[in-house]
């Protein structure tokens, strides 16, 4: 008897009311014969329900088949969403790969440390490990997240917050994960703040919403240890005063580079494309920041590695 044929199935289970296009096209795009399903104002009391219902029908075959993409932009119920769908794949001897990118907070952070990790190595100053980290609104969804990536490449990290509580349980929760005390946490709700904030920093990244200019030249200027500055926002106004969002290594000023918003988009859509395809590629594994910050990297090695060999 023939063995069927499975068509790839994409099952988005996202936190938010609406479903997020950006995502969905991705995907389609990445492999336009698959399909996809949608869910929305998904809690981790829903997800077992679903979870349950994608493994068993297609079998441990089909369900290789069947990728779990777990999005929204509370990162708290994204977190719970997880856990809850890892303890329902459980009960089948098979599980699905699960791709997690809550409102691309993921790829985008993994981008944006990995293009400051380029800068870095292509301006001498050595890989990331021990270098004066300071991201600005650290406690959102990128913020943290870029914390945490610098954090595991032993960066030693300033996050700001307007609540000083809230970050405090964000960077001890980086420092949990770490093993060691590697993020603090400062309290900036006034832009005359910034400053003491990236004091001594080496490496700048604002990581606020858009249209929210987090960092003016003038800060800037009160950076002198500062080589790198990176922004996220590419909504105007901008995150970093005379950033635009196509510079890539941009000299701000002597000595110090900045890389625009759409520069690490770029890197950022081919992170999610190669998650998308590595979830595809396996039958089952979580696809979360870290493997986004693994192929971000690679790809910038390879940059540095062509640039060199030139």
């Amino acid at each position: 008897m023939a063995q069927p044929t499975y068509k790839t199935v994409f099952v988005f289970l996202d936190t938010d009311k609406y479903c997020s296009p950006f995502d969905l096209l991705v995907a389609i795009d990445a492999f336009p014969d698959s399909m996809i399903f949608k869910y929305e104002n998904v809690t981790d009391e829903d997800a077992p329900k679903i979870v349950f219902d994608l493994l068993f029908p297609r079998g441990p075959v089909g369900a290789a088949h069947t990728k779990v993409f777990i999005n929204g932009s509370n990162f708290e119920m994204v977190e719970k969403v997880v856990e809850a769908t890892q303890k329902a794949m459980k009960s089948a001897p098979w599980g699905n790969s699960i791709i997690v990118d809550p409102r691309g907070g993921y790829s985008t952070a993994a981008a944006a440390v990995a293009k400051t990790f380029g800068a870095s190595m292509a301006q001498g100053l050595g890989s990331l490990e021990g270098k004066k980290v300071t991201v600005l609104a650290g406690t959102g969804p990128v913020g943290q997240t870029a914390a945490r990536i610098y954090a595991s490449e032993k960066a030693d990290v300033t996050i700001t917050s307007r609540s000083l509580s809230k970050g405090q349980i964000i960077a001890e929760k980086i420092n949990q994960e770490c093993g060691a005390t590697r993020v603090k946490v400062v309290e900036v709700n006034k832009p005359e703040q910034t400053a003491s904030a990236i004091k001594d920093a080496q490496i700048i990244l604002a990581a606020g919403a858009g249209g929210i200019q987090l960092l003016t030249a003038a800060d800037l200027n009160q950076a002198p240890n500062c080589k790198i500055v990176g922004d996220i926002n590419a909504i105007k106004p901008l995150g970093v005063e005379g950033l635009g969002p196509n510079d890539d290594n941009k000299e701000l000023k002597p000595g110090v580079l900045g890389i625009g918003a759409l520069a690490i988009g770029k890197l950022k859509i081919k992170t999610e494309v190669e998650m998308i395809k590595r979830a595809v590629a396996e039958p089952q594994g979580l696809f979360d920041y870290s493997i986004a910050y693994t192929i971000a990297k690679e790809q910038i090695l390879k940059k540095l590695a062509k640039t060199a060999a030139k």
